[in-house]
């Protein structure tokens, strides 16, 4: 980890501490940033997003306030923590993710939220178009229901004897059905055949694998916090039970999961810093287009394949953007 990441990871450690967030002392424009995993784990995200800030001169503690908190994948804690936020008037929310970006809307309809990672802005109602969100909801889209098919068809292209494919989701996202029947049909197109597999917790993950190999010949992962939160416990499980796994982002597959196809949540929380910056300079919401990403990362992890027997193709090992040995 480079010196200056450790030390701002320092920083956010201790200025999100529940007795730092009791006396901190606020600076210029308050910003309260929500994401919906733990803190040990995505504490990048926030890192990515300050670093973007500090791009464009806004330096947390100085001339503006970052009010972190994070969900723990407990849904049932959102309405507390927004209720907390909007105590504290906050004058702008970053969101990471449809539930988290679900329940801020619900409970403000007038201060800006700027969205990161949801999958379809407009299907999912945080937007009347990509062009004029129309609402106090913009931000960033990765894409992800977009991307289905082109993940499929990659899956496909690894696992060639794969025909029964395991769709894992999590039953509380609001998106998670919408979801479902995008990736549906898109399997049956490709003759596949998809089985619809929840969890709601950590706890259920592993009875949602108890016996799926059985059931399956892929894996077929939903981007949502609960995924994120438990990437390598996941890879683990979808590797013991030789289940070659399609997954959304490159955190996976350096997790151990097979391949990814997807933009950088890295990135695009820093490219969240722009939409910040510009609202807090007068900009409204409703006029900011939804940016979709610039890039979408092609991730292998070789080691994952050879583990699995799987011989990939030399042409996709070429046009991937990153192969993890």
């Amino acid at each position: 980890m480079e010196r200056r990441t450790f030390i701002t990871l320092l920083g956010v450690a201790a200025a999100t501490s529940p007795l730092a967030a009791r006396g901190q002392q606020k600076s210029g424009p308050v910003i309260g940033f929500i994401d919906p995993g733990l803190g040990q784990v995505n504490g990048p995200f926030l890192v990515s997003f300050l670093e973007g800030m500090r791009e464009l001169g806004w330096r947390d503690g100085e001339n503006m306030t970052v009010l972190a908190r994070w969900v723990e994948n407990q849904p049932v804690r959102l309405p507390g923590i927004m209720a907390g936020l909007l105590a504290e008037r906050v004058d702008l929310l970053v969101t990471g993710g449809s539930l988290v970006t679900n329940a801020a809307r619900a409970a403000t309809d007038s201060l800006p939220i700027v969205m990161v990672g949801v999958g379809d802005p407009v299907g999912f109602g945080f937007a009347q178009s990509l062009a004029r969100p129309g609402g106090n909801v913009t931000g960033l889209s990765n894409m992800s229901v977009d991307l289905v098919t082109k993940r499929l068809q990659l899956l496909v292209e690894m696992a060639p004897a794969a025909r029964r494919i395991v769709i894992l989701v999590d039953s509380r996202d609001p998106t998670a059905q919408a979801y479902w029947q995008q990736v549906r049909e898109n399997a049956a197109r490709l003759g596949l055949t998809p089985l619809l597999v929840e969890a709601a917790a950590v706890e259920d993950i592993d009875s949602a694998f108890a016996g799926l190999s059985e059931r399956a010949d892929a894996l077929f992962l939903s981007f949502n916090a609960l995924m994120v939160a438990n990437r390598t416990k996941i890879a683990t499980l979808a590797l013991a039970n030789r289940l070659p796994t399609s997954c959304p982002t490159r955190d996976f597959v350096v997790a151990g999961g097979l391949q990814s196809l997807g933009s950088s949540l890295p990135g695009d929380f820093r490219r969240a810093a722009d939409f910040v910056d510009r609202i807090l300079k007068g900009a409204r919401p409703a006029d900011l287009p939804v940016m979709q990403p610039t890039k979408f990362e092609l991730v292998i992890n070789l080691k994952t394949a050879g583990a699995l027997g799987l011989t990939l193709p030399p042409t996709m090992l070429t046009l991937a953007d990153e192969v993890i040995e």
